[in-house]
Order: C-alpha cells, then structure tokens, then sequence
C-alpha cells in the first residue's frame, strides 16, 4: 500500500523534557510524531510501525544509538534516520554516518532547522509518486494534496483529508475508528476521544449529498459503495448510515 500524506516521526530521546518539545512542536507542524525514551523501546517501535523518520539520539540506555541505527537500516525499510548528537566534531558525524544515518545534527540545535531536515527526509522516504485516489465523484490527490468531487474543490484540514485518504484507499472496506486513530492522528492520540466522530461529521459536511462516508454500527466507516450514483443514498443494510456513531 502506498504511503499516507501524514508525516510519521518517531523520537528516540533519552531526555524526557526535549523529547517531549520536540515532539509538540512537531505535531504542531501537522505530523504524527511517537516518542521513545530508550533504545529498546525505541527499537520496538520501530519494528512494529513504519514511520518516515527516526529522530535517533546517539547516546541512549538500553540499545546505543548506533545499534539501533544498524538496525533500522539493515530492515531494509525507507524509513530515514536524523541522528542526534552532543558533539558537533568532525569525526563524530563522520562516524554517525557511517553508520547509515541520512543526516545529523547536533545538540542544541535551532527547531526551524530540525523541521526543515526532518521535512526533506521525509519527502526522501517516499520514493513514488502515490496515485490519485477515486470513489466515484470524488478525487483526492495524495501528492498535491487536494480534493474535489464532481470536479469543484473542497478545502479540507490536514485530519479531514487524512481520514478521508484512509477511507478511499481502503476501497470499500471497513476501517475502525481505533485504526483512523493510529494512521491519521498518532499514539498519543485517547481512544475513547470523539476525535474521529467529530472529524467525520465534518468531513461528511465539506463533502456534500449525496453521503460519501457510511458508518457501518459497531465496527467503523467505509466509502459509500453509492458514491457519485445520481440519487444515491448513504445508507445501506447493516450499515448506519450518516448520523450514527461508530461502535
């Protein structure tokens, strides 16, 4: 399956207060961002998501750093490893490379530049062009970043065009509000919060009649199989239609 346009950081930081910082800060930048505060959590993590950048400090308890660098990079995935260091020598940053990092950077260190690196190795992790996105009337365009349906645009936020990409690249499918929650938002993320229901309404508002999104009671959302159809309606047998929530 091709990548989701949300960005996915994970931080492996042994200092709780800046990993933290960085990690609001990086939100706030509209990526999903996850934090680990030592080597062998770190290299969980890494192991069971695919994430886009690894924020990797070098000197860590647990697995070192550099361990978990050759890790990541023998898994063979795309993910791309930013390396955090205390020292800003020459030979340091020569051997963090060495090692597979795909940049460095050194502590302290100014947020916008942090930003600007994980943002271009996060554009290097995703190495095709993801296709447009049909259902329909409806068209979403992963790489510009638009929507439209019967062919006038609509403006949605970063979480609204999020789920909405889940959804039509599920083709159909069920998804759960526990797995929008994992993909578009991040672990940090409550499960019992509205956060998907809200997110859905309003989605289903910006996108218009006839329904585009079904809420299939007790177990999630799909695109609805009448999408575009003239007269089409949302609802559909065992299916809850556009104001039930979902289970």
């Amino acid at each position: 399956m091709w990548h989701l346009c949300v960005v996915r950081i994970l931080i492996v930081e042994d200092e709780e207060a800046l990993a933290e910082a960085v990690a609001r800060g990086l939100r706030r930048e509209g990526m999903a961002v996850d934090v680990a505060l030592d080597g062998d959590e770190g290299h969980e993590k890494a192991t069971i998501t695919r994430y886009d950048v690894v924020v990797l400090d070098r000197d860590l308890p647990g697995m070192h750093g550099d361990q978990l660098c050759r890790e990541i990079v023998a898994s063979g995935a795309l993910t791309r490893v930013l390396m955090l260091t205390a020292s800003d020598a020459v030979a340091d940053r020569v051997e963090g490379l060495s090692l597979g990092a795909d940049d460095y950077l050194a502590k302290p260190f100014a947020f916008p530049e942090l930003v600007a690196r994980v943002r271009a190795l996060a554009r290097r992790a995703t190495p095709v062009t993801p296709p447009v996105l049909v259902a329909g009337d409806v068209e979403l365009d992963p790489a510009r970043r638009t929507v439209s349906r019967a062919g006038k645009p609509v403006e949605l936020t970063r979480k609204e065009f999020g789920v909405l990409e889940v959804l039509l690249a599920a083709r159909g499918s069920v998804v759960s509000s526990e797995e929008l929650l994992e993909r578009v938002w991040d672990e940090n993320a409550d499960p019992f919060t509205t956060t998907v229901r809200v997110t859905v309404m309003t989605l289903r508002k910006k996108l218009g009649e006839p329904g585009v999104i079904d809420t299939v009671v007790g177990s999630g959302y799909r695109v609805s199989p009448t999408v575009g159809e003239r007269g089409g309606s949302a609802g559909q047998s065992g299916v809850g239609g556009q104001d039930s929530g979902a289970g």
